[in-house]
């Protein structure tokens, strides 16, 4: 039961960030020229090496905080949150300093066509500006998911994503902006989410016991726990980020209908992934505080449960996707060919949330325990199945691609099972010793 409470609002706000993309894509999708779509889908792809390679910084912030709360150690609580918000900020501030070359590179690397390129690079150095409050924000979520607060979680997101969703309608539909409107509607929501995240933490303190610490703060050996994290997971998403950027690249080269329709089929998986993470990011914090107690037998039980929910979900979702798949296409796009592309490609949507599931799941058992060099390796495993099998498999266009992103998906999943079998034998049981890293 727990679970499911500590999961709900993590589900219900999680379902509004791929919301939110289906909104722009639907916003976008309806414009008269395939191109705008194309555009945002570059400018988004972009958005994410730039800005979810640092998601380190709520995964990270979520594992210590929650093992602290199981030390009972509310100082360490406060001064991973001050640590978090100072590497977010000056991180960001480097971003915009140095975001038009990584723009320039980005682009160039995803190759996109002449059409949707300049539409991309407008996208992408609006959104630059919401650096700081992006990379704030995901630190204030670590640090509540980390409490097991979800329901402030909740209101967060729903009102970034709200105030996003409005101010999409607002410049596209009503002042009759194009990308440009999408990118600006988020900067805007951004910010708002920042502001009243920082009047949640100021109220949370105040019943917090503990006091900030100096030397945690300002002393960069102070930083290494996070530094030692927050390395792998970097790394990690990188190459998360890279096997989606490519698998973007590739659909662009195949011409801008392709690359549409691909667009709209991944809001399918991004819809299947955040609701399937409500059950990962409830394991973090739960995993979390277990193993900060060496609590074994409340360890184990949560992994159960939370795999339990999320089968479950996964086949929902397939099922789903079965039966609507079209009709789900048809609400994103009114563009003849790219519907009838789509359609095209939707048995892989079927497949993928049962082959998914257990790299989601795993993913938040692994951040829990801080065992991040694991995830590291899951992903460098699935890249090395992903790129040859892309290869070999580029004669059959398309579907050689979704072939190729699909076997990533499962290298993933089975190589966190396995790490999780072994070391539930070894390290994450009463007679072991544990290593955090």
């Amino acid at each position: 039961m727990r679970i499911w409470t500590l999961a709900w609002p993590i589900i219900l706000s999680n379902i509004t960030v791929p919301l939110l993309g289906l909104v722009d894509t639907a916003v976008v999708g309806h414009l008269p020229d395939s191109r705008y779509l194309a555009g945002v889908t570059l400018g988004a792809t972009l958005f994410s090496f730039l800005y979810w390679g640092f998601g380190f910084l709520r995964m990270g912030t979520t594992g210590l905080v929650a093992q602290a709360i199981g030390r009972e150690s509310p100082s360490d609580v406060r001064n991973l949150l001050g640590q978090s918000l100072i590497m977010a900020g000056v991180i960001g501030t480097l971003l915009i300093v140095f975001g038009t070359p990584l723009i320039s590179l980005g682009l160039w690397l995803l190759d996109g066509s002449v059409q949707a390129t300049p539409l991309a690079r407008e996208y992408a150095e609006i959104r630059l500006w919401s650096a700081p409050a992006v990379l704030a924000n995901y630190a204030i979520l670590g640090w509540f998911l980390g409490q097991q607060n979800s329901r402030v979680t909740l209101m967060i997101l729903l009102l970034t994503n709200s105030v996003n969703i409005l101010l999409d309608l607002w410049f596209v539909v009503g002042l009759g902006m194009t990308s440009n409107g999408v990118a600006l509607a988020s900067v805007f929501a951004d910010y708002s989410a920042l502001a009243f995240g920082g009047y949640l933490v100021l109220r949370q303190l105040g019943h917090l016991e503990g006091h900030f610490q100096r030397q945690r703060l300002l002393a960069l050996k102070a930083y290494s726990a996070l530094f030692n994290v927050n390395a792998n997971l970097f790394v990690r998403t990188l190459g998360l980020l890279f096997a989606m950027a490519f698998f973007t690249a590739q659909g662009a080269r195949q011409g801008d209908t392709v690359l549409a329709a691909n667009a709209v089929l991944l809001q399918f998986i991004m819809l299947t992934s955040y609701a399937l993470d409500g059950f990962a990011h409830a394991a973090e914090s739960l995993v979390g505080r277990a193993y900060g107690r060496r609590d074994w037998r409340e360890f184990a039980a949560t992994v159960r449960a939370t795999a339990h929910f999320s089968f479950w979900t996964s086949a929902a979702a397939a099922l789903l996707f079965a039966l609507g798949g079209n009709q789900l296409i048809a609400l994103l796009t009114g563009l003849s060919e790219v519907r009838t592309t789509a359609a095209t490609y939707l048995p892989w949507m079927v497949v993928m949330p049962l082959i998914a599931v257990w790299s989601y799941l795993f993913d938040g058992v692994f951040i829990g325990t801080t065992a991040v060099r694991e995830m590291r390796n899951s992903i460098f495993a699935g890249l090395a199945v992903y790129l040859p099998t892309w290869w070999f498999c580029q004669g059959l266009g398309n579907h050689g691609l979704w072939l190729a992103f699909t076997l990533f998906t499962l290298t993933r999943s089975a190589v966190l099972m396995g790490y999780y079998r072994r070391y539930r034998l070894t390290r994450w049981r009463a007679s072991s010793s544990v290593s955090h890293l």
